[in-house]
């Protein structure tokens, strides 16, 4: 259940504790006023508090003092305050001063934070951001620990401080960011479940539960209704399992959407877990391929987010769902599949899976319906985290608008792309002797050969995006001990499709 969260412009009556994030810019003002109503010498409260980022200094003012409440708590912020910088600095503060901060608590941007001097906007922005950060704080990621758990207070009320001049704009955010963290938060949990938590079948239910709260249709086929409609791709892969596949379709089409609403489709890799089947990966690491699904995460969130905010855009995703395993009906390297559209693969790599299921999901997209844009997004290539990092997803597209409006949303979001190239000259790496194309490409440029591989089956569409996420759906964090899921692509795409709204408009 959701928080009582507000946007307000006094504190609340005795929330447990303020949080009031400063930059180091005209610092020692607040500082002062601070200091006088605490009672502590001012010269003292700046010699230990110097804004730096993610410094946190706890204050313990006299009771009914200034109306304070028993514990104010200065979050640094550095010397700026981007809307992603603020999200993260909010959501750390709030994940490790849980204890401090208690049930109820207040965000200030408008009485003692210097932030206070920013344009009415910029504040509304920081005020959604910071709604969104205080409810991702809330995840818990020991969901299965029984013992030595420490408990932490249930948040039941947050309020954002904000001057009454940026109330209305920051009540606008408030819908977005509330839409935002709750599609983020269910997209952490089925990143972070293992594969004996979360399989085919599981994770179709998981998207009927998103649909069936956000208010979205799915339709999920099983393994008879997918071999009716031929999906050789994702039957191949699933070959070596115990779990049968599924498909499921998502669809947002809000009542009384004009005839020229942008239809966009999302597709997103459903390898619940990866062995990498006959091809068997190295068994270092592997539990860290129940991750493989984070693509399917992310267009299930973007699907909540779009129906929660009932964005004027008719939105159609589809997750082929499987996982990857080597039994003795596994699929082989040599063998060649026939795919939904028709084309042929020779599977040179069953490690490769995740494009080959895709190719079945694009050929869908492209032959049931009639888009204006195609997105996927997939963990695909260990090359993109060569490539890239942890820090930027891999983008090809063979639409240099589109490619441009994802690189914007990307900075808008913090989930941030680089494009690379998806020049024919990549092509003939995967050139098959046997079959209209191969699953792998060798070394050299993998990232691209991957792409160049899903191009092969969107029908040449024009404005087509693959996103690979391989390195940041699944990274370190503050947040857990070891790697966890991220939700990378919630907030990309619902930037995105927030831009064609209003666009729309």
């Amino acid at each position: 259940m959701l928080p009582n969260l507000q946007i307000v412009n006094a504190p609340l009556p005795s929330p447990a504790a303020l949080l009031v994030p400063l930059l180091t810019n005209n610092l020692a003002p607040a500082l002062a006023a601070l200091a006088q109503l605490v009672g502590v010498d001012a010269a003292v409260l700046q010699a230990d508090f110097k804004a730096k980022a993610n410094e946190v200094l706890g204050l313990y003012p006299p009771a009914n003092q200034g109306g304070l409440p028993a514990k104010v708590l200065l979050l640094g912020l550095g010397d700026q305050a981007s809307p992603t910088s603020f999200r993260k600095a909010v959501r750390q503060a709030a994940f490790q001063q849980k204890a401090k901060l208690g049930e109820r608590w207040a965000l200030d941007l408008g009485t003692f934070s210097n932030l206070n001097t920013l344009e009415d906007r910029e504040l509304a922005t920081l005020a959604g951001a910071g709604v969104q950060a205080a409810l991702l704080a809330q995840y818990d990621i020991a969901k299965f620990k029984t013992e030595g758990k420490e408990p932490s207070p249930a948040l039941t009320e947050v309020a954002v401080i904000v001057p009454p001049a940026a109330q209305a704009l920051a009540q606008t955010q408030l819908a977005k960011a509330t839409a935002l963290a709750q599609a983020q938060l269910r997209a952490f949990d089925l990143v972070n479940l293992p594969g004996n938590h979360l399989n085919a079948l599981q994770l179709a239910q998981a998207a009927q539960q998103a649909g069936a709260e956000a208010g979205f249709q799915v339709r999920v086929l099983y393994k008879a209704e997918i071999e009716a409609e031929g999906m050789g791709g994702l039957l191949a892969i699933n070959q070596g399992s115990v779990i049968p596949p599924t498909f499921i379709i998502m669809e947002h089409r809000p009542a009384n959407l004009p005839a020229d609403a942008p239809k966009v489709g999302l597709a997103g890799k459903g390898v619940t877990f990866d062995t990498g089947g006959i091809s068997i990966k190295p068994s270092d690491n592997m539990g860290w391929m129940k991750s493989d699904m984070g693509g399917a995460a992310a267009v299930i969130g973007a699907m909540e987010v779009a129906a929660r905010l009932q964005l004027p855009v008719h939105l159609v995703a589809v997750v082929p769902a499987t996982d990857n395993k080597p039994d003795g009906n596994a699929i082989e390297p040599g063998d060649i599949v026939r795919t939904y559209n028709g084309l042929t693969i020779e599977i040179e790599d069953t490690d490769a899976e995740g494009r080959v299921i895709l190719a079945d999901a694009l050929g869908y997209l492209t032959k049931n319906y009639q888009l204006d844009t195609i997105i996927d997004l997939a963990t695909l290539t260990g090359a993109c985290i060569v490539a890239l990092g942890y820090h930027a997803a891999g983008l090809f597209s063979s639409g240099d608008e589109l490619a441009a409006a994802l690189e914007q949303a990307g900075q808008r979001s913090g989930e941030r792309v680089w494009r690379l190239p998806l020049w024919d000259d990549y092509a003939p790496q995967i050139k098959s002797d046997m079959a209209d194309v191969k699953n792998l490409g060798g070394r050299p440029g993998g990232a691209i050969t991957a792409a160049k591989f899903l191009e092969r089956f969107t029908a040449k569409h024009p404005a087509w995006a693959h996103l690979d996420i391989a390195g940041t759906a699944f990274s370190d964090s503050p947040y857990a001990g070891q790697r966890s899921s991220t939700a990378f692509g919630v907030a990309l795409l619902a930037e995105y499709l927030l831009g064609l709204a209003k666009m729309a408009k």
